[in-house]
């Protein structure tokens, strides 16, 4: 599966944002979604999961209660709802794919075999 990141910018402190990710693939909804996220100085890091059928998620801590995943499986997407943006927010988005029908939602990268480009999100203070 090829992945597609799209819909960072700039945005204020407090503001919103969805980034939203593009699969190509036949087999979209057969796969776990993540969301990760690498600030300038700093290791990549998992943001957000979402099972293959869309019944499960997880946050990092760092992001709950502000972020939201979703997925659209009839249109290959995956989406992150961004609020309450804060400045430690700003990094380059990067989603992600695994191969796997499980309740399970993993959280390392090294269990993701397929990779976005990223998209870059800026909140200035």
């Amino acid at each position: 599966v090829q992945l597609q990141a799209s819909g960072g910018g700039l945005v204020q402190a407090g503001g919103s944002l969805r980034v939203s990710c593009t699969a190509s693939g036949r087999t979209f909804s057969s796969y776990t979604m993540g969301w990760f996220r690498q600030a300038p100085g700093k290791e990549r890091e998992f943001v957000s999961g979402i099972t293959w059928i869309g019944l499960d998620t997880l946050y990092a801590d760092s992001v709950k209660g502000r972020f939201a995943i979703s997925r659209d499986n009839a249109k290959n997407m995956v989406y992150l709802q961004m609020n309450s943006l804060k400045p430690e927010d700003t990094a380059v988005y990067y989603c992600a794919a695994r191969g796997e029908r499980s309740p399970l939602i993993r959280r390392r990268i090294s269990e993701y075999e397929y990779w976005g480009q990223g998209t870059k999100v800026t909140v200035s203070s």
